[in-house]
Parts: structure tokens; C-alpha cells; sequence
């Protein structure tokens, strides 16, 4: 072997990441909770995970009831969790104490919410990156608006996307719970 090829060896060795090699499942991501602690997905192993982008002032909010009666009904084989984001629109200006507040003033939410992220842009939470760019049978890219909705399976594979026009007890999303 001559020297570049032992040069590049070395070099593949030095930034070779393990981790790249693994596939990727939401297993792999824990994030900070809205009021306190952390939401663990791997804590969620055999349960189905509606993971939502949410927003306290858009024409979707009113879906907080739909998730919640959608949670309530099915908790036992599904976890929904909202991620806050004031991606669009300016429509989540809130704290994260405000927007805890209004999700269960308003609409009595008890399935576990994260911390306000990111959901696109330079700034883009890991876990959005993963869900906006994994193959699924629906569609890959960028979130267009609040409450677009991303279901997993109970082996950690993201499975379908819905966009926000998708209602938590519709059909579409009922259908993909096997409901």
C-alpha cells in the first residue's frame, strides 16, 4: 500500500462515526419536558408515538381537544407528545410556564408536551431533522405550519406523516392507528 492510501485509511478512521452506521429510531432522543424533567421516547418501546408540532395562537390550536381526546381513548397504545414551536407566524410567543398553562386551562392536556423548539431552520431540533428527513410512506421535507403530525410505530419507525388539515379523530389518522 503506498502512502495515500494509508493516509486515507487513516483519515476514514479518524471521522468514521458508529453511530452513522446504526439506523436511527426515536428510541435515540430524549428532550426536556414543558414543566420538568424529560421525555425519554425509549420509555415509549411498544406503544405507537404521535408527535405533534403544536401552537397556542393558530387556526389549528382547537386540535389540543382532539389530541387530548385521542390520547385519553388510546393511552394504553399511544403516546401523543406536543412540541411548542414559533416557527410560523409568530403563533407560540409564549414561555414555556405559558404555554403549560393554556394547553391545560383550555384544553385540559395531559399527554406529555417538551420544552419550545425549533421545528425548521438553522436551528432545527435533532429530532425534527430525523423526522423531516426519514423515509416514510407518506412524504419527506420542510414542516409547512403548525400541528403537522408524525405517527411511530411501536419499534421506534416513523410510519406515516400528516399535514396540520389532518384531524387528530379523523379518519386518515385513525386509519393509520389501525382504529
Amino acid at each position: 500500500m503506498n502512502l495515500i492510501n494509508l493516509l486515507f485509511i487513516a483519515l476514514l478512521a479518524l471521522f468514521h462515526n458508529p453511530i452513522q452506521d446504526k439506523e436511527m429510531s426515536v428510541y435515540d432522543f430524549k428532550v426536556p419536558a414543558i414543566e420538568t424533567g424529560e421525555i425519554d421516547f425509549n420509555a415509549y418501546k411498544g406503544k405507537k408515538i404521535l408527535i405533534v408540532n403544536t401552537a397556542s395562537k393558530c387556526g389549528y390550536t382547537k386540535q389540543y381537544a382532539q389530541l387530548e381526546e385521542l390520547y385519553d381513548t388510546y393511552k394504553d397504545e399511544l403516546v401523543i407528545v406536543g412540541f411548542p414551536a414559533n416557527n410560523f407566524g409568530g403563533q407560540e410567543p409564549g414561555t414555556n410556564e405559558e404555554i403549560a398553562s393554556f394547553c391545560e386551562k383550555n384544553y385540559g392536556v395531559s399527554f406529555p408536551m417538551a420544552e419550545k423548539v425549533s421545528v425548521k431552520g438553522k436551528d432545527q431540533h435533532e429530532l425534527f431533522k430525523w423526522l423531516t428527513t426519514t423515509d416514510n410512506p407518506d412524504f419527506t421535507g420542510n414542516i409547512r405550519w403548525n400541528f403537522e403530525k408524525f405517527l411511530i410505530d411501536e419499534n421506534g419507525k416513523l410510519i406515516h406523516r400528516f399535514r396540520s388539515g389532518a384531524e387528530p379523530l379523523g379518519e386518515e389518522i385513525l386509519g393509520a392507528l389501525g382504529k
